[in-house]
């Protein structure tokens, strides 16, 4: 493959689709949640992230599952945990089987947040794709994505 091949520039075409799908879903949705919740994109995942915990076997993330599913990195994710939690929004305690280990849980205002802006988060996102349906480049990336059946 050389750099002018055909099948390269259409994978790099693709590419450059999705990310440009990402972006403006991405910051379709901060505007909103910064408006109606005073909530970033990421700390509004992580709090979604974290409230899906249970008390079952392996129902509390450590530090690195959950820089996974927010996508960050767990340098990044220390610290949105960090301005969460001086907001009052999660709470830190040490792992009861291993002392090393810290768990972060959602508060209460947190969970009372998060339950406010959910629906102001699947608004902005139907939004979104709905705007990113009608350009013609997009639209198959946004059936792909409305045709996916993702376990939360």
């Amino acid at each position: 493959m050389t750099a002018t091949d055909p099948a390269l520039t259409a994978l790099a075409q693709g590419w450059c689709a999705l990310s440009l799908l990402h972006g403006r879903i991405e910051a379709h949705i901060e505007r909103a949640l910064q408006a109606g919740h005073g909530l970033s994109v990421r700390e509004y995942s992580l709090l979604d992230v974290l409230s899906r915990q249970h008390d079952g076997e392996g129902g509390h993330l450590q530090m690195k599952q959950v820089a996974d599913a927010v996508v960050l990195s767990q340098s990044a994710t220390t610290r949105l945990v960090t301005r969460l939690e001086d907001r009052g929004l999660l709470e830190r305690y040490l792992c009861p089987t291993d002392r090393r280990g810290i768990y972060t849980n959602v508060t209460e205002a947190g969970l009372k947040l998060l339950e406010e802006a959910r629906p102001t988060n699947d608004a902005a996102l139907r939004e979104a794709l709905d705007e990113a349906a009608k350009n013609p480049e997009l639209a198959p990336l946004v059936r792909a994505v409305e045709s996916l059946h993702v376990p939360a």
